[in-house]
């Protein structure tokens, strides 16, 4: 069919963009009191030493749950404690504990609603089967164009997320209310407020907390999808874990959040009827918690003020301390980790999340001129589309110049020696792949970009196929990480290859699983290996099972960038 494309997507894009302007103030009032609301929450629970939540969250487990829980929760978390993950912890619970709140607040109101109102429950049933389906990574994309990267976003995606189920669970709760018990109550002359209180919503709290509970456990499951745009805790130990191939801490991670889980779901199930309610009125029991949270928020929040000494008109202060990262696993975040070090910026942070919510919020901060300090290198489409500068870096913390390389699987040569040939004399200039870049961070289709870039470049196309012999369908799998640098040098060389009588399949991972399926030849090889300083310990660990076929591209840059409007020019300036 020669139908043309409904530009959905295009129009869509549109109305994001007239979103995120038209309601900045609105996005920034959000942003400001949910980060607000999160700092008390992790202050409360951080405060003291970690053995201190460790007895008031057991003993609160053994309250409502029975002694052997208790023992469980004890041990699941001094366990935690000591494989090091109780920072992260406290920031995963913290996180759950919002969104939890947040889908309180608004699902159990439009939950009555829909009971009461049949055209809200046609109008939201099917929003709610849209949230449910759609996949949750979508709603990051959004997300980090309103809120920006970091925390917020991710609680916002984990809230949509998981509020189906309170919305369902209520809207059944109320529903099934007998009829009889309603007439009852109108035939006492009930006003409907009356009614809701002191009828439906009694009888319906028990389906309403199952569907709080699943809530619940549905924004503990988005706590790895949430650090991919830069939220803390066990998520991002588990997102660091996979990028780099390290199953012990992935292991460790993963267990942490079964713990809690566990833990959040049974104090949840139990909140209504406590096991040891005979012992100890709910009533009670839940106030005296409840004073202790307050207590602990109030001297918290004093101690944090009174310590608060910043200099308000400092690059620090501008950019809440923060450097913007992309993915932990990339080797510039180990080299950004390193300047932190070397430079002694001990009141910075760098902000996990990826290469798209970087640049993302990287157009934001430039387009209304504030201050932004991102992890950036050249070659990159940002440097053609913005003005911006590598911050100086005296230490030489980010390396030297480097180079990509082409890396193959051993056997390569023997299997497809045409391909093997081709891929051996693979070079280009930075010039050649930022053409490529543009095109594809135009929208346009990074195949397409790339059959445009051959058709403009001849000439160096039969350098490289010089002498090559040519292809019988036989199937090469190149693989790659969603770096705008690599994905335009994946797609040139891919379609070279297919263009020579090669079946060629792209594989996008994380750095660690590309460096491991070229190692183990699950692959057949890439042109994404930064070296010497980059990916110098994923090279270092697979060198042996690899086959170096040198250089493809030379002039790469890698450091600290912001736009050329701040005042500032080296990264000791941070300090």
């Amino acid at each position: 069919m020669n139908i043309p494309k409904i530009p959905l997507g295009d129009w869509l894009d549109a109305l994001v963009r007239w979103v995120t302007v038209a309601f900045s103030g609105f996005f920034s009032l959000v942003t400001t009191a949910i980060e607000s609301i999160l700092d008390i929450i992790v202050n409360v629970l951080s405060a003291g030493p970690p053995i201190i939540l460790i007895i008031v969250l057991t003993l609160l487990v053994i309250y409502t749950s029975r002694w052997p829980l208790g023992i469980f929760t004890l041990i699941s978390l001094l366990l935690i404690d000591n494989l090091g993950y109780w920072d992260s912890s406290i920031q995963t619970i913290a996180i759950v504990l919002l969104s939890g709140l947040l889908t309180i607040i608004i699902g159990i109101p439009v939950g009555i609603w829909c009971a009461q109102r049949k055209t809200v429950h046609r109008i939201v049933t099917p929003i709610l089967d849209f949230m449910q389906t759609m996949p949750a990574f979508v709603y990051l994309i959004p997300s980090i164009l309103f809120f920006g990267i970091g925390v917020v976003p991710g609680i916002i995606a984990s809230f949509i997320f998981a509020i189906a189920p309170t919305i369902r669970m209520t809207n059944l709760g109320i529903k099934e209310v007998p009829k009889d018990l309603i007439e009852a109550a109108d035939a006492f002359g009930s006003s409907n407020s009356q009614k809701l209180l002191k009828v439906q919503l009694p009888i319906a709290t028990p389906t309403i907390m199952a569907g709080v509970n699943q809530s619940i456990m549905l924004a503990l499951s988005m706590v790895v999808t949430a650090s991919l745009v830069g939220a803390p805790g066990l998520g991002a130990d588990v997102y660091r874990a996979v990028s780099q191939i390290d199953v012990g801490r992935g292991f460790e991670a993963g267990l942490s959040i079964v713990f809690i889980a566990v833990i959040l779901d049974r104090i949840s199930q139990n909140l209504r009827n406590p096991a040891y309610e005979n012992l100890l009125k709910k009533k009670f029991a839940f106030s005296i918690l409840a004073v202790l949270v307050i207590v602990t928020a109030i001297v918290t929040g004093v101690i944090k003020e009174t310590a608060k000494n910043k200099d308000g008109n400092s690059i620090g202060a501008q950019t809440n301390y923060h450097i913007i990262g992309i993915e932990p696993g990339a080797g510039i975040m180990a080299q950004a980790n390193k300047a932190i070090k070397d430079y002694q910026l001990n009141d910075w942070q760098l902000a996990e999340g990826s290469s798209a919510a970087m640049a993302t919020e990287l157009k934001k901060a430039y387009d209304h001129k504030k201050p932004i300090i991102v992890t950036g290198w050249a070659p990159h489409w940002m440097f053609t589309t913005y003005d911006l500068k590598f911050l100086k870096d005296p230490n030489k913390s980010f390396g030297e110049v480097e180079d990509i390389h082409t890396i193959v699987r051993k056997g390569l040569k023997q299997d497809a020696p045409g391909a093997y040939t081709i891929l051996d004399q693979f070079i280009w200039k930075p010039d050649d792949m930022e053409k490529v870049m543009v095109d594809i961070k135009d929208r346009m289709d990074p195949s397409v970009a790339a059959d445009k870039w051959i058709k403009a470049n001849g000439d160096k196309v039969a350098q490289w196929t010089k002498g090559a012999d040519g292809g019988n369908g036989e199937k090469i799998n190149l693989v790659y990480v969603a770096w705008d640098t690599e994905i335009a040098s994946t797609n040139v060389i891919a379609k070279v290859l297919e263009q020579n009588g090669y079946d060629v399949k792209l594989s996008q991972v994380e750095v660690g699983p590309m460096f491991a399926g070229v190692a183990n030849g699950s692959v057949d090889g890439m042109v994404a290996a930064w070296l010497p300083s980059t990916h110098n310990k994923y090279y270092k660990q697979y060198k042996n099972d690899l086959v170096d076929l040198g250089t493809n591209l030379h002039g790469t840059k890698n450091g600290l960038v912001v736009p050329k409007y701040m005042d500032i020019d080296s990264i000791e300036d941070l300090k």
